[in-house]
């Protein structure tokens, strides 16, 4: 997995007023991005990224913060549970609709119980058990595929101007 496709720049962190590093802005024609994931840094760039596009698509608003935290929890996860992955964001287009896909993928643990994982509360590890279920409410659709020894994938869509929630577990 290489740095995130895209023009450099720097970024200053608002909270600290340090340097967050060196951070990818998507160009005008770029529409699709992708994010090694393996380190807190590595979060922040792919929420950044992730906001960013999704503001090239046309979200404004609570909507933005909407897909950055999606990102975050994914993205989060496989930080705490597999180490290194990636984070793959891509603007969409399904005849009149638009929006934005995020695909976090990783060759991690796995899942054993996905049913368990996507309970309120339940955690694996030392987090508070939000990551996953939090993410699902945050977008439209949702769909988590893992295989225990092999990895886990999230598929995520958000629609602009859209409520409603779809899920699927295998």
């Amino acid at each position: 997995m290489s740095r995130p496709r895209s023009i450099w720049k720097k970024v200053w962190c608002c909270w600290n007023a340090e340097p967050a590093g060196e951070v990818a802005v998507p160009s005008e024609a770029e529409t699709e991005v992708s994010v090694p994931v393996g380190s807190d840094a590595d979060i922040i760039i792919a929420r950044q990224q992730g906001r960013a596009l999704a503001e090239k698509a046309g979200f404004s608003g609570s909507d933005l913060t909407l897909v950055a935290t999606a990102i975050s929890e994914v993205a989060r996860n496989i930080v705490e549970h597999a180490r290194r992955g990636e984070v793959v964001l891509r603007m969409i287009h399904q005849g009149d609709k638009r929006g934005i896909s995020i695909v976090a993928r990783d060759e991690g643990p796995g899942i054993d119980d996905i049913s368990l994982a996507m309970q309120d509360g339940y955690s694996s590890g030392k987090g508070l058990g939000l990551g996953l279920p939090g993410a699902r409410r945050l977008v439209d659709e949702f769909e988590l595929e893992s295989s225990v020894g092999v990895g886990t994938t999230v598929r995520m869509k958000k629609w602009l101007n859209s409520h409603r929630s779809v899920a699927k577990y295998r």
